[in-house]
Formats: structure tokens, sequence, C-alpha cells
């Protein structure tokens, strides 16, 4: 697949355990993101967090996908390292579960949005849920999350009949990621976006924290209580670990980790 930087100015960039993430407010993201869809700039976009950059550490095929992504900041844990290595935090969060719809909800320019990923349920509850969010939008469900190679060519073939100016890609990391780098180039999308696990917060399968833990970064604490069997061990041994890599990045420039 070729290259997907964009070829005018870049964005301030923070390296984060070898990860180079935007540092821009969320109205630069969302200047970006128009800019690169009015002038059909494929590009592809990715979230890094402290779970994300920890598999990068531990996945050197992985990190290097992630150098032809355009990268934003997603959670506390990336803002923690911004401030060790470079003395102030990122500009803003900018986590897919809410820039993403807010994105959509605010661009007035009618955008063809698809989904990929999920459960078929979780995939079209969400985007009927992102039409009441953002009724200018034709939104469409590609395909689940669940197919196999076989299907692959058919999926890729409806992406070009369809070709959205945003294709949001849920299939985890760093399964997405890989995907998306792996099988999609301008003729299918213009912004494919890895978004985690947004289709089941925007469909209700998986709850949102309350406002004030949101408010206090705090959502994480939430989703291990609800899902402890399957985050205790991304958040309890996870974050630890990715504060000793920036710690080491700190102490060692140059250093892998």
């Amino acid at each position: 697949m070729q290259s997907s930087r964009p070829p005018f100015d870049p964005p301030e960039l923070r390296e984060i355990l070898g990860v180079a993430v935007a540092s821009v407010t969320a109205e630069q993201a969302s200047r970006l993101f128009l800019r690169l869809i009015a002038e059909r700039r494929f590009t592809k976009v990715s979230f890094l967090n402290a779970h994300n950059a920890n598999v990068a550490a531990n996945d050197p095929a992985f990190e290097r996908v992630l150098s032809d992504f355009l990268i934003l900041p997603d959670g506390v844990g990336v803002d923690v390292a911004a401030r060790v290595l470079y003395g102030e935090p990122f500009p803003a969060n900018l986590n897919g579960t809410d820039f993403i719809p807010g994105f959509l909800r605010a661009a007035a320019i009618p955008l063809k949005v698809g989904l990929l990923g999920a459960t078929r349920k979780n995939a079209d509850q969400a985007a009927a849920r992102l039409l009441e969010i953002a009724p200018q939008h034709r939104i469409e469900v590609i395909h689940d999350g669940f197919f196999t190679e076989s299907q692959e060519p058919e999926i890729l073939d409806r992406l070009v009949k369809f070709r959205p100016d945003i294709l949001l890609v849920a299939m985890g990391v760093p399964r997405q990621e890989f995907w998306i780098a792996g099988n999609l180039d301008r003729e299918h999308c213009t912004l494919p976006v890895a978004v985690g696990a947004l289709f089941d917060f925007l469909s209700g399968a998986v709850p949102r924290a309350p406002g004030v833990m949101r408010r206090l970064r705090m959502e994480w604490l939430f989703r291990m209580i609800i899902e402890p069997g399957r985050l205790w061990r991304r958040y309890i041994v996870g974050n630890p670990l990715f504060l000793l890599r920036v710690f080491r990045q700190k102490l060692l420039p140059g250093d892998g980790g």
C-alpha cells in the first residue's frame, strides 16, 4: 500500500516510545480531517494510548505500520508521557470515542461514512446512533469484523463502489491497523480511521463511564471494573510498564524501550 503521509505542512509531532503523535487541538484535527477529505488525500489514522504504545514497543512490525499513520493522542497516559518528555501535555485528548462523533456532528459538509468491524448488531446500532448525532451524512455499514480472508475481496469491492470519505474500522489493536495498512488505498476511501471499541460504545453494548469519571480522566478505571477479566492486565500491568518505558526514553534518548 502507498504511503499516506500528508504532503503539506504536517502538525507538530511528539515521539512517545518510538511513535510520532500529532500535537493538535480538536479544532486543528478537525480542520486537518476536512482538508484531507476535500483534497482526497488518502491518510491512515489511528490513536496512541498507553496500551497501543505497549503493543508497539513489543511488536516492531506494529511500530513500523504506525509510522505511516497520522496518530492522535488518546488518554491520560500519553499526556503524562508528554509532560515527562516535553514538559507539557498534549493540547487535547483526542480519543476516538469522543473525537470521531464530535467531528461528524460538527462537519457541515455531507460526508460518506463507512463502518467496518465489531458485531453486525453493534455496527448497525452504531450507524443508527451516528445518524441521530449527525444526520447530514450518509452512513453505511460495510461489514462486521468477523470475516474470513475469502470474504475480503467482496468487502474491498464494496468499498470501491461506495468509496467513503471516512471509513471507521473497529477490529481492535493491532488487527485494525494491520488490516488498514495491508488492504486499503485511495481507491477504497480517503480517511481510514482505526477506532477500537467505538461501535460497542455507540451501540450501548459497552457503557461509558459516568461524566465525573471522564472529566477526572478515570474512564480506564471504570472500564476495568466492568470488564476485569479482559482488561485488568492492560491497566494493572500495562500502565506501570508504559510509565517505566517513558522514563527510560527520558533517561536514555534513542533507546527503543
